[in-house]
């Protein structure tokens, strides 16, 4: 995609959305943390649901690590792989107790270095908490960047490292938040929406899908 149609993307995007944010609900940067790694293979819709209950009864990191595992589990059962989850939420709550003072650390590698929280979740949490221009690469984003030509890759981190260099630097802040957007309501995964795509002329995915009444 040349980057006069990249400029025109991201500008349609922002125009139709221009204060993109994350439909998961949180209060605080350990809030967000924890609901990012509980959203992993889950919709936001289900840990949106979870995590209120949760976040009353733990609603700090050492709250948390008190609870601990056997504690979070019955807050967070409808979400998948709760048991892996509850496990990492005690032990990443603990290790910012004993690591961090209890706060959140704006450094990836501090980060990724939490249980249950790889790059993805990093990026989120550098993004929404630090005001970090990262790009995190879900299967949402990984899907729209590749359709649409905007940047070809076989992994998250191959198509993660072409879009920090392709996304101009004024839109880079909010630009995974309006690709996830994108791919979760428009262009989907089994049946694109081309018909009602703001993108459709600028797309090099062929063939592009009718509307419902063709």
């Amino acid at each position: 995609m040349q980057k006069a149609a990249i400029q025109s993307l991201f500008a349609r995007l922002q125009a139709a959305n221009p204060q993109p944010r994350s439909e998961l609900e949180y209060r605080n940067p350990f809030e967000l943390l924890v609901a990012v790694a509980l959203s992993a293979q889950a919709t936001d819709v289900s840990v949106n649901k979870a995590t209120p209950a949760l976040f009353a009864a733990a609603p700090t990191p050492q709250a948390m690590a008190a609870l601990g595992e056997d504690g979070i589990a019955p807050y967070i059962r409808t979400i998948g792989l709760y048991r892996t989850k509850a496990k990492n939420v005690a032990a990443l709550s603990r290790m910012l107790v004993e690591l961090h003072g209890g706060q959140v650390p704006s450094q990836r590698e501090a980060l990724e270095a939490l249980p249950g929280v790889g790059r993805k979740t990093a990026n989120v949490v550098l993004n929404i908490a630090f005001g970090q221009a990262t790009l995190a690469v879900d299967t949402h984003i990984f899907r729209v960047a590749n359709r649409l030509g905007l940047a070809r890759g076989k992994t998250p981190l191959e198509v993660e490292t072409k879009l920090m260099k392709v996304v101009p630097a004024a839109y880079l802040h909010d630009a995974h938040h309006w690709l996830i957007l994108h791919g979760r309501y428009v262009c989907k995964a089994r049946k694109p929406e081309c018909w009602r795509c703001d993108l459709a002329d600028l797309c090099a995915h062929q063939p592009k899908t009718p509307g419902p009444s063709a």
